[in-house]
């Protein structure tokens, strides 16, 4: 009876207040949480919305986020014009250009970063803290700065024109982030598996392989978002690389596809149809993988 007392005391004394100044908060946060999805969700729609537009409805006096008529003609228009630009640039090879690029970055850069966060995580060596925080700080390096000694670097390697430039540097570590976020979460996985793997006569390399990277599968998820958005949004890297159109990834095709149709007006209607293809892929991979991308985040974020 006692215990019974106790444990309704307790759920009272824990349980959230239901006042009215509790349901004002409450709603206030609702409300600019609303707020804050609708800024945010405003240009995608603003841009969909157009991309299903006529060229008659681009420049009108009043705001109107539902075409009349709709017209899903641009997208295939835009995707057969790309060889009107030129006969080499087809919209298939530039998507394959792009996919090629993002996805072998993309995978060097999450089993690279993997490699050295267990190193920095599961390993004592002299030196480490030191490497690490120095490894860290190259965080506040602005990318800007670096353009230059890589473009050279790249050039004496005779390199230039190639896709090397875009996917060589993410086998060696490059996001420091990533190795961050990596190590982090390593550091939540008890020793006692690694010893007991020992034990069993696992080497390191089979405790990396078959114990470690299964358990990292949430942030390994969360960086393969983040690392495919940035490889399949690299405009800057491909415009400073690449010379040859046939080579180009989207990101560096549309700049030269607004160029085209720009000559005597904007056709913004082309434009928003290929920004929305281009924007599809990084909203869906998001989508499908946003609980994980969010435990990742969070639990590598929280470890110190």
């Amino acid at each position: 009876m006692a215990a019974q007392t106790a444990a309704s005391s307790y759920i009272e004394d824990t349980a959230p207040p239901q006042g009215r100044g509790y349901i004002i908060k409450q709603i206030a946060v609702y409300a600019l949480l609303i707020l804050g999805a609708v800024i945010i969700l405003l240009p995608i729609v603003w841009m969909i919305s157009t991309s299903l537009k006529t060229e008659d409805q681009l420049f009108t006096g009043t705001v109107n986020l539902i075409p009349n008529p709709a017209v899903p003609q641009n997208y295939i228009d835009v995707w057969d014009s790309f060889s009107s630009i030129n006969p080499q640039m087809t919209a298939w090879r530039i998507l394959a250009n792009t996919l090629f690029i993002t996805v072998l970055a993309m995978v060097g850069e999450i089993f690279s970063a993997s490699i050295v966060a267990y190193g920095f995580a599961r390993f004592r060596w002299r030196g480490r803290d030191l490497l690490f925080a120095l490894m860290l700080g190259t965080v506040m390096i602005p990318s800007i700065v670096t353009r230059i000694p890589s473009f050279l670097v790249w050039k004496q390697f005779d390199l230039l024109d190639t896709y090397d430039p875009l996917t060589v540097h993410a086998l060696f570590a490059w996001g420091p982030l990533y190795v961050f976020l990596m190590r982090q979460f390593f550091l939540t996985i008890p020793r006692e598996l690694e010893e007991a793997a020992l034990i069993d006569g696992a080497n390191t390399v089979q405790i990396y392989w078959f114990i470690m990277l299964p358990l990292i599968r949430p942030i390994m998820l969360a960086i393969a978002v983040l690392s495919f958005q940035g490889n399949w949004n690299n405009f800057g890297g491909a415009l400073i690389y690449l010379t040859t159109p046939e080579k180009f990834p989207l990101a560096l095709a549309i700049r030269f596809f607004d160029s085209s149709l720009s000559i005597e007006a904007p056709q913004w209607h082309y434009m928003m149809a290929l920004s929305t293809m281009m924007a599809a892929p990084i909203l869906l991979l998001y989508f499908l993988a946003q609980k994980q991308f969010i435990e990742g985040i969070n639990v590598g974020a929280v470890k110190g």
